[in-house]
């Protein structure tokens, strides 16, 4: 590994991600398990759920807090 690397890596862990960073990153997640499962699945279809979930108050169906 090149130090620059390194150094690109090391500063990267000191930047936690941001709660908008976090949730495009679920889905994504969601709709990469999904479309897998599920050939008419859409980013929209998984945004409009989250949109849906998110105003129900349950924005995340596996979160306990």
């Amino acid at each position: 590994m090149t130090n620059r690397l390194q150094e690109l890596l090391d500063e990267a862990r000191k930047n936690a991600p941001t709660s908008q960073e976090k949730e495009e990153q679920r889905r994504s997640f969601a709709y990469g398990n999904t479309k897998i499962e599920n050939s008419r699945i859409t980013r929209e279809t998984v945004d409009q759920e989250a949109e849906s979930l998110r105003k129900k108050g349950t924005d995340s169906p596996l979160r306990s807090e």
